[in-house]
């Protein structure tokens, strides 16, 4: 069983959509008890970073630490993928999950002296660098997939793929058994499903 976790500023409905156009058996919840239980958990999200404090209000990110420990598979979807790293200047008082080291930033205004939109908004390509990653098994590298962001993470060691806007960015983080893709599979066409898909069968 997949939770899907509502923190009342995800996306649930196109998620939830997806996931059960795979055929996947999904629960909405905020009950940290079926997280812990559940095999995989999805964490959706857009909007603002601030937004996230009611995962730790609720016990939620107790929950999430406790089940990824057990070996539970999660995949954390735009501000979601966020939300795994130490946290985001878009909120700093709020802390993040930690897995993985780092901030999330704005996009700057300006790149080598040309000026940078926010923000990112639009189809644009996934360059993969890790050949071993789950998630994007059977994705072909440049597939094109549809973000909405002003805010990216930093491209770190367990980066599976970035997406240049400006300068790259995280768009696929995977270690193990946590995931988070900072594109909307849901709205990603055949790409975003096959990545849903590969979630969904591990």
């Amino acid at each position: 069983m997949i939770a899907v976790i509502d923190y009342k500023a995800g996306n649930l409905t196109s998620v939830m959509k997806a996931l059960n156009f795979l055929g996947a058996e999904t629960l909405v919840t905020q009950t940290p008890q079926i997280v812990r239980a559940a095999s995989k958990v999805v964490l959706p999200g857009v909007g603002h970073f601030q937004a996230t404090h009611l995962l730790t209000d609720l016990g939620l990110t107790e929950a999430v630490r406790e089940s990824v420990a057990k070996g539970a598979w999660f995949l954390g979807i735009c501000v979601g993928l966020q939300w795994l790293f130490e946290g985001s200047t878009e909120a700093p008082g709020i802390a993040g999950l930690g897995h993985f080291v780092g901030m999330c930033e704005r996009f700057p205004a300006r790149v080598d002296g040309v000026e940078l939109k926010s923000p990112h908004v639009g189809w644009n390509s996934l360059e993969q660098i890790r050949p071993d990653s789950r998630l994007l098994h059977g994705v072909k590298d440049g597939g094109f997939v549809y973000y909405t962001h002003s805010w990216r993470a930093p491209v770190v060691e367990a980066t599976a793929a970035v997406t240049k806007y400006g300068e790259p960015f995280t768009a696929v983080v995977e270690r193990e058994n946590v995931m988070g893709v900072q594109f909307h599979p849901e709205k990603s066409s055949a790409v975003g499903l096959q990545v849903l898909r590969n979630f969904v069968e591990l």
